[in-house]
């Protein structure tokens, strides 16, 4: 997968819990995901479409960082993951993708964003309706892992 389109989306990720949550992430090693397994708690899921590219991009975060963002930017604390987390979840989701739209459409890669879905549980499945390879990069934090999955049909 091109770095050129994976970059915009954890330039957005850092930027997005940075800004807005006064978090910041440590970037691990991106390596290929071959199954549907999610790596942490709840996730957000983006469809992105458009004249040359087909992808989707999912953001799972670990249950005890999520708490931690919804504190941090919305001021709002909550003991489980429930439907607030999972609008924020959604909402980060959302920005993140627009932010990489954004910086994608600059270097000539035009797309539409569908709206997110946010699934969450233990070993919940993230379902990328692509027929590319998937990446998965892990972003640590002293309260959990957020882990970003990207598949492009390109």
């Amino acid at each position: 997968m091109n770095a050129e389109f994976v970059n915009p989306f954890i330039a957005g990720l850092m930027n997005v819990l940075e800004t807005m949550a006064q978090t910041t992430l440590s970037p691990g090693k991106p390596k290929r995901k071959q199954d549907d397994v999610a790596r942490g708690d709840v996730s957000g899921l983006i469809g992105m479409v458009g004249p040359s590219i087909k992808g989707s991009l999912s953001i799972t975060f670990d249950e005890a960082l999520i708490l931690n963002i919804m504190q941090n930017m919305l001021g709002e604390s909550s003991n489980e993951i429930d439907a607030e987390v999972a609008d924020m979840v959604g909402e980060i989701t959302n920005m993140i993708c627009g932010n990489a739209k954004r910086d994608l459409a600059e270097k000539g890669y035009e797309f539409g964003m569908a709206t997110p879905v946010v699934v969450s549980g233990k070993n919940h499945s993230i379902s990328h309706q692509v027929d590319g390879p998937k990446i998965i990069l892990p972003f640590n934090h002293d309260l959990g892992k957020a882990y970003m999955e990207i598949c492009f049909d390109k």
